[in-house]
């Protein structure tokens, strides 16, 4: 199984940065990683080259440009770039865990997702988090986020809670399995077979009706946020619109009752772009970081 992997991002380069420590030393590496870059300027690129210089990790760029959130619509372009069969989601400023990858590959199954967690930390822990942190794990030790300004709630069980129980407790918990962006995958031909992102939708849940969509093809969630975790980092929301989030609400209700599995508003829009512009089937959009490499 080739596994890529999507990280979502804009204009959070030194978050950015920290994610892809945690991708360096994966006990299962990514096969390939997708930037998904919502209109980042030069400093997100030249982030991303040097990365890929220092730690040998296997990025691509897919950007378009600025022109407010389109989320949606970025990640529709890096599923189109992404080659692997298997594809892992998350933002570019959630760390994961060293068997991040290693967990999604494990439970990963046909006719199924796989919907997992994180604990946000709070604003001082997040600028104070160093490479070295990273590198050697302690950034996913209990005691010592603790020690460091974490706030002792519910979410603490996910990163406190020994691996060996992780199953248990993920069959125990009363959350719902769903498709998250900062830590979900699933298979890319399923994700062709509902068109991807619907990418009418701005900020606030626009993750969750893509799962509802699959739920309704037939394609179940899988709880496995105490087993694959990641940190949040915290930053601002200047996109969050309540008027975009109550459009967003009302459409999911009629994705559910109406049991749509397909957009018109998805992956075929992307892919008819890349076809006129570059004349190729489902040519991805990227940059000239990627142009580069290739």
């Amino acid at each position: 199984m080739r596994i890529s992997v999507v990280l979502a991002t804009y204009n959070s380069p030194q978050w950015l940065e920290k994610v892809l420590w945690g991708y360096a030393v994966q006990t299962r590496r990514a096969d390939e990683i997708v930037i998904a870059d919502d209109g980042s300027t030069r400093e997100t690129l030249l982030t991303i080259e040097r990365l890929r210089r220092a730690f040998r990790l296997p990025l691509k760029h897919a950007w378009h440009e600025d022109n407010g959130f389109r989320k949606c619509e970025i990640l529709n372009k890096a599923i189109l770039a992404a080659t692997g069969d298997y594809l892992v989601f998350s933002d570019g400023d959630c760390i994961p865990r060293r068997d991040f990858l290693a967990v999604h590959a494990a439970y990963a199954a046909r006719k199924r997702f796989l919907s997992g967690g994180l604990v946000r930390l709070p604003l001082p822990l997040s600028e104070q988090l160093d490479v070295n942190d990273v590198f050697s794990g302690r950034a996913f030790a209990a005691s010592w986020l603790l020690r460091h300004g974490l706030r002792p709630d519910k979410k603490c069980f996910m990163i406190a809670t020994p691996k060996a129980l992780g199953g248990a407790m993920d069959r125990l918990t009363t959350t719902r399995a769903t498709w998250n962006g900062h830590n979900a995958s699933g298979w890319r031909d399923d994700l062709i077979r509902v068109n991807g992102f619907d990418e009418r939708m701005g900020y606030g849940g626009e993750d969750r009706e893509l799962g509802e969509r699959l739920v309704n093809l037939g394609v179940q969630p899988m709880q496995i946020r105490h087993r694959a975790v990641c940190i949040h980092l915290e930053h601002g929301r200047g996109y969050v619109d309540a008027d975009v989030i109550r459009w967003n609400i009302a459409h999911r209700a009629k994705v559910r009752q109406q049991r749509a599995t397909w957009t018109e508003f998805g992956i075929r829009k992307e892919a008819a772009a890349a076809t006129q512009r570059d004349r190729l089937p489902f040519a991805p959009a990227i940059s000239l970081s990627e142009r580069r490499a290739a």
